[in-house]
């Protein structure tokens, strides 16, 4: 099986959907005017998508959607606020936070099934799913935390609530995904 193409975007373009989620999160926090995104080809696409948002370079909310049933834009909208506020794991972040606020987007491709040997590391995102089980993991994971394949579909399990060795189960269905993967803090830093 081959990997699922991943989406490409311009350098100008992620300019534009980063600013936009940044722009989302600040309302959410502040609860400033909202400015929508412009109804161009761009925003109009209908991709998964997800926002990862580190405050001081610490992980403070990751939200999104692998099949969207909206535009990118309500997408990056829904999801940046949500990351920002809405997290779980997380407090919500503080108007003082802003300035410090990096954020990273995923867009992702449309998953597709694959078996476990045919998993890249750094290259596949993973959904494990089971009955009403179902967990994600983006494929920047596997790199960040050095986790090797098994370990990878370990922890995919881990987070859809199913023992850690399910994924050997021909009950769960093991699905990938790739993503293009930006942030602010890199356009920042390749700015000067």
């Amino acid at each position: 099986m081959q990997s699922p193409p991943e989406p490409t975007t311009s350098a100008e373009e992620r300019k534009k959907l980063l600013q936009f989620a940044r722009e989302s999160v600040e309302s959410a926090i502040t609860g400033s005017v909202f400015k929508p995104a412009p109804k161009d080809d761009l925003f109009s696409r209908i991709c998964g998508v997800f926002v990862t948002l580190h405050v001081s370079g610490k992980l403070r909310g990751c939200i999104g959607v692998v099949e969207p049933s909206e535009l990118l834009r309500d997408s990056i909208a829904h999801c940046s606020a949500s990351a920002a506020l809405h997290d779980p794991r997380f407090p919500p972040i503080r108007a003082e936070e802003l300035k410090r606020l990096e954020i990273e987007i995923s867009l992702l491709s449309r998953p597709a099934p694959i078996r476990p040997d045919q998993i890249v590391l750094g290259r596949h995102g993973l959904i494990v799913a089971s009955e009403r089980k179902r967990g994600l993991l983006l494929p920047q994971v596997a790199t960040e935390h050095r986790l090797d394949r098994e370990t990878f579909l370990a922890e995919t399990c881990k987070k859809a609530g199913l023992p850690r060795d399910a994924w050997k189960s021909d009950s769960v269905e093991i699905f990938c995904f790739t993503c293009e993967v930006f942030s602010d803090h890199e356009e920042r830093g390749s700015d000067g």
